[in-house]
C-alpha cells in the first residue's frame, strides 16, 4: 500500500444525527474511489464500516470506524461515527483527531437535536467543517428549509456551494456554484454529465455565486483587493479564500447529494482534496503543558491514542494519530503516562474489520496496531529523545446509572472485564460502590447500557441483570443534643471499660466555637463523602487519658459511615467530648472506640436528624413544540425549573432535579419526545428531603434491617 506524505493526507470525520446517512456516504466514497467494487447497504448488513454483530442487530452505528480512500493522489482517512448521543465518546475522540468535520444534515429533517449535541464538540475543537445535505432524493426533501435552519443555528458562516435542481423522487441534478456548471446524473449515479446552467436557474445561480465569491474574498485582504479590482475571483482564488475561512471557522461550505443513489458525493470528495486542510496545515497539537507541536515528519516520532477496541480473536486494537515524525515497524516508544516501553511490531491502515499492513506512517496519518501492553485511550507514545504528552480528550460524565447483578461465579470475571471495558470506552465505568454496596454501571444512555449488556453476554460470556441503584443520601442534624454511654464488659481476666459524655450540634462553615466549654483542641476533618466532622476535645482534669481521645474520635467516624436513620453517610456535625470516666486496669482503646460510636448514635437521634438527598443540575435540549410535555413531566419529578434559553430552533430547559427522580428519565424523555430531545446532568448539591418522604425512607430502612 502506498505511503503518503503529510502534504497529501486528509483526515475527515463523518458526523450527523441517527439516520442521516453517514455509513451510506462512507460506503459510496470508498466505491467512488475504487477501494470496493460494489456498495453494501445498512439493510443488507454488508457495509465496510458497520461490521460488528451488534450493529447488524440494531441497524445503527455503535462504534466509530476507521476507513480510508485514495482520490486524485490524496489519501483521505475517514472515520464513520455513530449518530446517537449514547455513543458520544466515540464521536468526541474521532473529532479530536480529524482535520475536517463533514456534518450531515437530513434533507427532510434539517438541524436535529442530535446535530446540536455533536456540534458542541466540533465547535470546541474549532475543526474546519463542511455541511453535507444528504437524502435530497427523499419525497419530503426541502433544501431551502435545511439551509434556513442551519443559518439560524450556525450563523453567517453557512455558505452554499451547491443546490439541487429537482429534489425529491426525480432528483438527478445539482447546480455547482464554484464551477458554475450543472451536474446531471444517470439513473445509477456515479460520474455526472457536466452541462451549462439552464436558463431558468441562471439568475438564482448567479446570485448565489456572487455571494460565494464575496464569502471567499472577505477572508483575505489580498483576495478582497482582487475582488474590488476585478469584480470576481478565479476558481483557484476562491478555493484559497474558502480554505482560509474554513480554518478560521468563518466558512462552512454546504454540499448536497444522495449518498444512497451515489449522486454528488464525488464532487464533495474533490473539494476535500482541493480545499480541506491537510494535517500539516492544521494548528499545532498542544501538550499538557500548553507547548505546541507541529505536524512535522522531520521531528522525532510521537503518537496520540484516541481509541482502543477489544475484538474477539484479534485482541486489543489501538488506534492512533501520528502527530510528529515518521513511524516505522519495530520502533520502541515510551508511554508518557505510564513510563513503560512499547514496541510497534505491526502498523495497519484499517478499513472496517480489514487490516491493511504498512511498514510506516508519516506525521498526520491515522493507523492502528495490536498487542500493546499498557497503552490506553488518551495516552501518548513518544520517542525517547522527544518527551511529550498531548492534551487528553475530555469525555462527558455519565448520564444514567444502573446496578449490576451477576451470578456469583461471574463476579470475579466481571471485575476483570470492567477494567477492560473502561479502558476501551472512557464514557462508561463499572465500579463497586462501597457506600451503596452495589456494583454500579454508569453510561451515557439506555442504548449504551444495552450494548454493554450485549457485549458482556456475547463477547465475554457473562450474563448480568440491571436494576435501580440506591440513592446516596446523607444524614445530618438540626439541633444540639447531649448523650453519654458507658461500655463495660467483664468476662474473666482483663475487662473493658470506657465512659464518655458528648454534645453534638449542626456544623456550618465559619461558625464560631461553642461557648460554655473549655476547648483544649479542635480538629476539622474533611470527610471523603463530603462535609466535615469538627471534633473538640474539651476534657479537663484528666477525666479521660489523652491517649483514649483518638479512639473516641475513631468510633464516631465509624458511626458516621452508617448513619442511624438510613445507614447513609453522616456529614456536617460538630462533636464536643467533655466528660467521661476510665478504669485503671480495664480501660483500653477498643472500650473508648465503642463508647464513642454508641454515644454518637444516641445523641444523633436526639438532635432532630434530617435526611439530605443529592440534587443534579439538568439541561434538556428539546424542540419548542414539545416543551410543554417535557416540563409537565419534570414537575411530577419534583424538579425546579430555573429558566429557558434558545438554541437555534430548539429550546434549552435548565432545571434542578433530585437524583432519586432520575431513574428511568432517559427512557421517559425519549418516549415523550419521540427521541427528539437530549439532556446532560451533573451533581449540584445536597438538600433536605421532604418530611413525608424522609419518614417513608426511614420506615423502608427499618424494614430492610429487620
Amino acid at each position: 500500500m502506498k505511503v503518503y506524505d503529510e502534504k497529501h493526507i486528509k483526515n475527515v470525520v463523518l458526523l450527523g444525527a441517527v439516520k442521516s446517512g453517514k455509513t451510506t456516504l462512507a460506503e459510496t466514497m470508498l466505491f467512488e474511489a475504487g477501494i470496493i467494487n460494489r456498495r453494501g447497504t445498512v439493510e443488507d448488513k454488508n457495509t465496510v464500516s458497520d461490521f460488528h454483530d451488534v450493529e447488524h442487530e440494531r441497524e445503527n452505528s455503535v462504534y466509530a470506524t476507521s476507513l480510508h480512500t485514495e482520490w486524485r493522489n490524496y489519501k483521505i482517512n475517514i472515520i464513520d461515527t455513530p449518530g446517537l448521543d449514547d455513543f458520544i465518546g466515540e464521536i468526541a475522540s474521532s473529532i479530536r483527531v480529524a482535520d475536517t468535520a463533514v456534518l450531515l444534515l437530513n434533507a427532510h429533517q434539517g438541524v436535529e437535536v442530535g446535530t446540536e449535541l455533536i456540534w458542541n464538540y466540533v465547535d470546541k475543537f474549532k475543526k474546519p467543517t463542511i455541511f453535507a445535505v444528504n437524502q435530497v432524493d427523499h419525497p419530503k426533501s426541502d433544501f431551502d428549509a435545511v439551509i434556513e435552519s442551519a443559518k439560524e443555528r450556525f450563523g453567517a458562516p453557512v455558505t452554499i456551494m451547491q443546490y439541487p435542481v429537482n429534489q425529491g423522487d426525480e432528483f438527478n441534478c445539482i447546480i455547482d456554484l464554484l464551477k458554475m456548471k450543472m451536474y446531471k446524473f444517470g439513473p445509477d449515479g456515479g460520474k455526472p454529465e457536466k452541462l451549462p446552467i439552464p436558463d431558468d436557474q441562471k439568475e438564482k445561480a448567479e446570485q448565489l455565486h456572487n455571494e460565494l465569491v464575496e464569502k471567499a474574498a472577505e477572508n483575505d485582504e489580498t483576495l478582497m483587493e482582487l475582488y474590488f479590482e476585478k469584480g470576481t475571483l478565479s476558481e483557484d482564488e476562491m478555493r484559497k479564500g474558502l480554505k482560509i475561512g474554513m480554518m478560521e471557522h468563518s466558512v462552512f461550505p454546504v454540499f448536497c447529494f444522495s449518498a444512497k443513489l451515489n449522486m454528488g458525493s464525488g464532487r464533495m470528495m474533490g473539494f476535500i482534496d482541493n480545499v480541506a486542510p491537510a494535517a500539516m496545515e492544521m494548528p499545532p497539537e498542544l501538550t499538557e503543558e500548553g507547548a505546541e507541536v507541529q505536524c512535522d515528519p522531520n521531528q522525532p516520532v510521537s503518537l496520540f491514542v484516541f481509541k482502543t477496541l477489544v475484538e474477539p480473536y484479534l485482541g486489543k486494537l489501538t488506534f492512533f494519530k501520528v502527530n510528529s515524525g515518521f513511524l516505522k515497524t519495530g520502533q520502541d516508544l515510551i508511554n508518557a503516562q505510564t513510563g513503560g516501553h512499547e514496541r510497534i511490531n505491526q502498523i495497519f491502515i484499517m478499513d472496517g474489520k480489514n487490516r491493511n499492513t504498512v511498514e510506516s506512517l508519516a506525521a498526520g496519518d491515522i493507523g492502528a496496531t495490536v498487542k500493546l501492553k499498557d497503552t490506553k485511550t488518551n495516552h501518548t507514545l513518544h520517542a525517547a529523545e522527544f518527551p511529550v504528552a498531548y492534551q487528553k480528550i475530555e469525555f462527558p460524565e455519565p448520564r444514567v446509572r444502573v446496578s449490576i447483578e451477576a451470578e456469583e461465579n461471574d463476579l470475579k470475571k466481571l471485575a476483570e472485564i470492567s477494567k477492560e471495558l473502561g479502558a476501551e470506552d472512557p464514557t462508561l465505568s463499572i465500579q463497586f460502590n462501597k457506600e451503596l454496596k452495589q456494583l454500579i454501571l454508569s453510561a451515557q444512555g439506555d442504548l449504551h447500557l444495552d450494548v454493554t449488556k450485549w457485549r458482556l453476554k456475547n463477547i465475554y460470556d457473562v450474563g448480568v441483570n440491571f436494576g435501580n441503584p440506591k440513592i446516596p443520601y446523607r444524614e445530618t442534624i438540626q439541633k444540639r443534643a447531649t448523650a453519654g454511654y458507658r461500655h463495660k464488659k467483664q468476662s474473666g481476666g482483663s475487662g473493658q471499660f470506657g465512659e464518655i459524655t458528648i454534645t453534638i450540634m449542626p456544623y456550618i462553615d465559619g461558625m464560631a466555637n461553642p461557648e460554655g466549654f473549655t476547648i483544649r483542641k479542635k480538629e476539622e476533618i474533611l470527610l471523603s463523602w463530603g462535609g466535615k466532622l469538627v471534633f473538640y476535645n474539651c476534657i479537663v482534669g484528666g477525666a479521660i487519658d489523652a491517649r483514649f481521645v483518638p479512639s473516641v474520635q475513631k468510633g464516631i467516624l465509624e458511626s458516621m459511615e452508617e448513619g442511624p436513620i438510613t445507614k447513609s453517610y453522616v456529614r456536617d456535625v460538630a462533636v464536643l467530648l467533655h466528660d467521661g470516666k476510665m478504669h485503671p486496669v480495664d480501660s483500653n482503646d477498643i472500650s473508648f472506640k465503642i463508647a464513642g460510636a454508641q454515644a454518637f448514635k444516641i445523641a444523633f437521634m436526639k438532635a432532630d436528624p434530617k435526611l439530605l438527598e443529592p440534587i443534579n443540575s439538568l439541561s434538556i435540549v428539546v424542540p419548542e413544540d414539545l416543551m410543554g410535555e417535557v416540563m409537565t413531566d419534570l414537575q411530577t419529578r419534583r424538579a425546579t425549573i430555573l429558566g429557558m434559553d434558545t438554541e437555534g430552533k430548539n429550546q434549552k430547559i435548565n432545571a434542578k432535579i433530585p437524583l432519586a427522580e432520575m431513574n428511568g428519565y432517559n427512557t421517559a424523555l425519549k418516549s415523550i419526545t419521540q427521541g427528539k430531545a437530549a439532556f446532560t446532568t451533573a451533581f449540584e448539591e445536597y438538600t433536605q428531603v421532604p418530611y413525608d418522604l424522609q419518614e417513608k425512607l426511614i420506615k423502608l430502612n427499618s424494614t430492610e434491617v429487620e
